[in-house]
């Protein structure tokens, strides 16, 4: 068994700009139009406007907006400290309360890293039409090195 080369040890930062390019080749995140509003070294920050599509029956925002929300957000952080090839290994969602207003903001951050994991924390707000912020979610989850070159092509 040869051993495989480390191919995460020269691999350049990703800019905003390029972040933003990474999450709109994600049809999912242009379908719920979501926007990565901060990237930075440890940090990234994810938005979606909220409109009724994404709400459930009783008008509040939808789980699976939370989740699909925290998912990104956290990959987005770990990939800021591990390079752009990165998955979700797994994460935990805590729900606080119900969601309602204009604006789901996920705010993440890498709490430690190696060269191929990393453990992010995420938490969820919902903005109202004030700019006043609820605390709706609360997670925790990790993020992992990929190997895209040997992986056999989808």
């Amino acid at each position: 068994m040869s051993a495989q080369p480390d191919r995460t040890a020269s691999v350049p930062p990703l800019t905003l700009d390029a972040a933003r390019g990474v999450l709109d080749a994600q049809p999912f995140s242009r379908l719920v139009g979501a926007e990565l509003a901060a990237f930075e070294p440890g940090r990234a920050e994810l938005r979606v406007p909220l409109r009724a599509e994404l709400l459930q029956q009783f008008g509040f925002v939808h789980g699976g907006l939370f989740g699909y929300a925290v998912d990104n957000a956290l990959t987005f952080a770990g990939g800021s400290v591990l390079g752009p090839s990165v998955v979700t290994r797994g994460f935990a969602v805590e729900y606080l309360r119900p969601g309602q207003g204009a604006l789901l903001i996920a705010r993440a951050e890498a709490v430690s890293h190696s060269r191929r994991q990393a453990l992010c924390r995420c938490d969820v707000f919902v903005q109202d039409e004030q700019g006043d912020e609820t605390h709706c979610a609360a997670a925790q989850g990790t993020i992992a090195v990929i190997d895209l070159a040997g992986r056999e092509p989808v």
